[in-house]
């Protein structure tokens, strides 16, 4: 690639046969001998083949409005470089000092900077180091010609997404900018992405706000534009396959299809043609040909659920697939290409299993590209209170009945550990709705297990303090701690009855006592009226 460091003042000059052109200003041909002698040239030459301006105008179709700004004190370069990124479809402004380019990073947004390290007015560094101090989000390009290691590292060290070396030619900055670019889109379609998760509007109905979904979504955001096979961990319940719809829903190829497998509930004996096909006459009973559900994705997801479920034998034959992209149908000759994407997910221990022989190594290591592990309900509670609201909002869009939660109710389902995760909490729901008979839930209407859960606790009575708040005691504890067996049942009783705001005869229910011994307790304990009614 021939380079020059400048000419006259002409500006545009055309070399040879017209397959260079020299974008730069300087002030005589003197000018021009005495910049040409120096190590530390200052122009910029623009090689413009016609593939590399083609190439350019159609970075503008896909790069869409990013604004940039190009700060260089040398103004042929600044104009320049100007030039080459508005026709590739950026809106750029040009400043010829940091004390500019400061003032214009005040007024306007700034998506991608181009920034000259020798520059008056404070230098390139201290003004780098502001603009990823006050937006980070802003990718910043170094170009200087006094290029040295240590420059270079301290540049990108304080957050300098590439960098360029003058004298530079048309495709070297082409390239550089197209890449940022691209960089740029993602890193906003990405972000767009994980607040539509955040909030709940993002498609596969992933729900919560706690930091372990947060840091969910920050990666689904991310592996959902790539193409990489994902390894979605999680225990039972927790989710695995709405987060591969996620994935798959929110990427490039959302149009295509999204096929799940279940591994772990195929016939063993026609795993093998679920999974890849056959041809007619392949086996007893195959009077046609059928389509394998890896070739029937075609450009968009396979999802394999249960993975560690496949046996051995098939994993070997799943692992080439991966490998060459392509499978070969049950009885056929010939193989077909495949161009789905890969996700997969287990509730099991894949690594113990590697090291138990039960799951091959080199599968593991082809699925286990990005591993996602999905938190269980018990380590991020302060999700459970928005996913019970959002399963009644959904009970309450199917059967029109606007229904709430009682406070006790709450704070069971906050305290109970969820050993089902979102599945079981999703089931309680819908029992509680089932069960209930007004528009207030109770601990009554939620199932067995949790009524259980919260006799175990010790039911706490629920007083009202002098001062309007309320307490939560002990009945009648004596100060040493000792409680007797009167106490604990008369504790129980007036705990479940105050829990269940009052309704006695489900409380004699849930006590396995006859709601005549209940009356009888309640007035031996002075208690005629109240709790709740």
């Amino acid at each position: 690639m021939l380079r020059t460091t400048g000419f006259g003042a002409a500006g545009v000059r055309t070399i040879g046969t017209g397959d260079v052109s020299v974008l730069s200003e300087r002030m005589g041909a003197e000018q021009l001998r005495e910049d040409a002698g120096t190590n530390s040239p200052s122009g910029v030459l623009v090689g413009v083949s016609p593939d590399a301006r083609a190439h350019a105008v159609s970075s503008a179709e896909h790069l869409g409005l990013l604004h940039v700004l190009v700060v260089d004190d040398d103004e042929a370069v600044r104009k320049a470089c100007c030039q080459i990124a508005a026709g590739m479809g950026f809106e750029v402004v040009g400043a010829e000092s940091a004390t500019a380019a400061r003032e214009i990073l005040k007024q306007r947004r700034i998506d991608l900077l181009l920034l000259d390290l020798k520059l008056p007015g404070g230098g390139g560094l201290p003004l780098l180091e502001q603009v990823k101090a006050l937006h980070p989000d802003t990718a910043v390009i170094v170009m200087t010609a006094f290029a040295t290691v240590s420059s270079a590292v301290e540049a990108m060290r304080i957050g300098a997404g590439d960098y360029l070396t003058k004298p530079f030619a048309l495709e070297e900055l082409t390239a550089v900018l197209e890449r940022t670019g691209q960089q740029l889109h993602m890193d906003v379609q990405s972000r767009q992405l994980r607040e539509r998760l955040r909030t709940q509007q993002g498609m596969g109905g992933l729900v919560g706000r706690s930091p372990e979904m947060e840091k969910l979504y920050r990666i689904l955001s991310k592996v959902a534009y790539s193409t990489h096979p994902v390894l979605i961990l999680g225990e039972s319940g927790t989710g695995k396959e709405l987060v591969a719809r996620s994935i798959h829903f929110n990427g490039p190829n959302a149009a295509k299809p999204f096929v799940p497998v279940d591994c772990g509930s195929l016939v063993p004996t026609l795993i093998e043609s679920e999974l890849f096909g056959h041809v007619k006459g392949a086996f007893t009973g195959a009077d046609r040909a059928k389509e394998g559900l890896l070739a029937s994705a075609e450009g968009g997801t396979v999802f394999l659920d249960e993975i560690g479920e496949l046996p051995l034998d098939l994993q070997a034959k799943l692992l080439r697939a991966l490998q060459e992209k392509e499978v070969r149908p049950v009885g056929a000759t010939q193989a077909r290409p495949i161009s789905a994407r890969v996700l997969a997910a287990t509730n099991r221990d894949l690594a113990t299993m590697v090291e138990q022989g039960r799951f091959r190594k080199d599968l593991y290591f082809r699925l286990n590209v990005v591993n996602l592990r999905i938190p269980p309900l018990r380590d991020r509670r302060e999700d459970i209170a928005v996913l019970a609201t959002h399963f009644l909002k959904q009970m309450e869009k199917e059967t029109g009945v606007e229904r709430s939660f009682s406070d006790s109710m709450l704070r069971t389902m906050a305290e109970y550990d969820w050993p089902g995760n979102v599945r079981e909490l999703e089931n309680a729901i819908e029992r509680a709705c089932a069960l209930s008979s007004g528009p207030v839930l109770h601990l009554g209407d939620l199932p067995t297990q949790l009524q259980n859960f919260r006799m175990q606790q010790g039911p706490a009575i629920h007083v009202m303090a002098d001062n309007g708040l309320e307490q939560s005691g002990s009945v009648g504890a004596p100060e040493g701690g000792i409680v007797s067996i009167a106490e604990m049942e008369k504790q129980a009783i007036l705990g479940t009855i105050r829990q269940l705001n009052g309704d006695k005869l489900m409380a004699a229910k849930l006590l396995g006592i006859g709601k005549t011994t209940l009356y009888r307790k309640l007035k031996e304990y002075g208690i005629t009226e109240g709790l709740g009614d």
